[in-house]
């Protein structure tokens, strides 16, 4: 559960690339009418924008029959002083604007302390970030818009690092068996995804002479 309706774009978007399902409320009734029939998982409650309405529904939460647990506050470095006057309304804080690694920290230790909320299958290398449940990637925090067979590709090779695989291995294990293009079709696939991945983080494909294309660094790499 967001609070408020609609919430800042910086962290739907993060939770959408964390792969965290979310719904936004403005008020305690809204809360109550979407609360799903299992219950909420957590809160994230923004109180740097409308701090009066988000403590008003920080402390009905409290109040419920069943304690809410996890809740997230996020607010600005202005508010840190009246923070331990409200200690009982929160599980954690952290500060606005986001920074999606921080706010994923936070979450998954919210998440484990309480056994609550569950996590999708990621893929996580340095800086890319691929979800498996929603087809999406981010490169340090930045959505990446692929085609659906560049992320297969870039799938396939994240999940081997330091592998080589040949051009024809990539066509038979990302394309299929039966597809009857040529090592081409790789070549072009690669190119776009470098293209995708920005000059920086280009290299995070590279090209081995003669034989085909290695994902991140090799383990022999000193």
């Amino acid at each position: 559960m967001l609070f408020p309706d609609p919430p800042a774009p910086e962290l739907s978007q993060a939770l959408d690339l964390g792969g965290y399902p979310w719904k936004a409320v403005n008020n305690v009734e809204m809360a109550t009418r979407l609360e799903p029939e299992s219950g909420w998982a957590g809160a994230i409650i923004c109180a740097d924008e409308d701090p009066d309405t988000a403590f008003t529904l920080c402390r009905a939460l409290r109040k419920r029959d069943i304690p809410f647990d996890p809740l997230l506050l996020l607010v600005n470095t202005t508010q840190l002083t009246d923070l331990s006057l409200r200690e009982d309304l929160y599980d954690d804080f952290c500060l606005t604007p986001i920074r999606p690694a921080e706010l994923g920290a936070r979450l998954k230790h919210l998440f484990w302390r309480t056994g609550r909320g569950t996590r999708p299958e990621l893929i996580e290398y340095g800086p890319l970030v691929l979800n498996l449940e929603t087809y999406q990637a981010a490169i340090s925090g930045k959505p990446l818009d692929l085609t659906y067979m560049e992320y297969e590709l870039l799938k396939f090779l994240a999940s081997h690092p330091g592998k080589v695989f040949t051009r024809e291995t990539l066509l038979s294990r990302v394309w299929g068996y039966d597809y009857y293009g040529g090592a081409r079709t790789v070549d072009v696939h690669v190119r776009r995804l470098r293209a995708k991945l920005s000059e920086e983080h280009a290299p995070l494909i590279q090209t081995v002479r003669s034989v085909g294309y290695r994902f991140g660094e090799s383990r022999w790499t000193l």
